[in-house]
């Protein structure tokens, strides 16, 4: 991987003294806004498999401590999930199209989210100068899960169904004091979804539901939402750069805001509702993708606020 940035480096423009002291001088206003502030990060999708795209990524949570941010990273790995799942010979069932995660699969998934992926994204920030240290929302009773619940309606008798997706669950209630000790140190926090019920149970949580919670309870500055894309598209294929909470709803009810993008809005939304100031979906594909959106003029993302 340290081949890989070499590699980059030497084939990037040589920039003069003058224009990167130029650069830092441009991005001061936009550093002291965010000082001392906390800025919670989803970071998943293809980003996180591509080792050039991961080592710049650590780069910029790295930097945003250094400047007086105070980061949170939340991540997912629901391909490294299923690629484990493969190799083990575990068949997965799908009920209305969802998932579900039965006993032998949620220990899987606890092992490659809060094992191999969340020790991966550390390694990387510690290497970039960081200090992060991995947890899940198991540790510190962070994130105290139910079971979600999730209904389906039959299009030919329109009976309407409970869907048990096992394992499957969702935040009750984030207890964010482990969190608020680490921002206050050097230390930056990657949390892994998992959360426990009350009773002890485990639960596998969406990566970007457990970063809408997280970010609430810590009343973030920021929820950052990395996908693969470039953010939240119009009906004329064009990026939209900021969006009220009104004009997404609109768009959901539409159809415009479709697919995969629906739960991520929603999640945005109920953020905001809950107290983040401001939510951005951007492609965390993009190189410095997160320095890009906070430390620049117009970001890179679509603003929801």
């Amino acid at each position: 991987m340290t081949a890989t940035i070499e590699s980059a480096r030497d084939a990037a423009p040589e920039i003069s003294s003058f224009e990167k002291a130029r650069i830092l001088a441009q991005a001061l206003p936009f550093m002291q806004r965010y000082t001392d502030e906390t800025v919670v990060i989803k970071y998943g999708g293809h980003a996180m498999g591509e080792e050039h795209i991961a080592a710049l990524f650590a780069q910029d949570v790295a930097m945003l401590k250094q400047a007086g941010v105070r980061p949170v990273v939340v991540h997912g790995g629901g391909p490294q999930i299923g690629a484990m799942l493969n190799r083990l010979g575990i068949q997965t069932r799908f009920d209305g199209g969802l998932r579900v995660t039965d006993k032998q699969t949620v220990e899987v998934v606890e092992m490659v989210l809060a094992g191999s992926i969340n020790k991966q994204i550390v390694t990387e920030i510690n290497k970039a100068g960081g200090r992060a240290v991995g947890l899940s929302g198991k540790d510190g009773s962070l994130i105290v899960a139910r079971k979600l619940k999730r209904t389906m309606t039959d299009p030919d008798s329109n009976i309407e169904r409970i869907l048990d997706l096992g394992f499957v669950g969702e935040p009750e209630r984030v207890t964010p004091d482990i969190l608020l000790k680490l921002c206050d140190s050097d230390i930056i926090p990657v949390v892994a979804p998992i959360g426990v019920s009350r009773e002890g149970i485990t639960y596998n949580i969406n990566a970007d539901t457990a970063a809408g919670a997280v970010a609430s309870a810590l009343h973030a500055k920021r929820l950052l939402m990395l996908t693969d894309v470039p953010g939240v598209l119009g009906a004329d294929g064009e990026l939209i750069t900021e969006l009220s909470r009104a004009e997404a709803r609109r768009l959901l009810d539409c159809g415009v805001i479709s697919g995969g993008m629906i739960p991520k809005i929603e999640t945005c939304m109920g953020a905001i509702e809950a107290g983040v100031e401001a939510v951005v979906v951007l492609d965390g594909r993009v190189e410095h993708a997160v320095l890009l959106e906070l430390f620049t003029e117009h970001g890179v993302g679509t603003l929801i606020s």
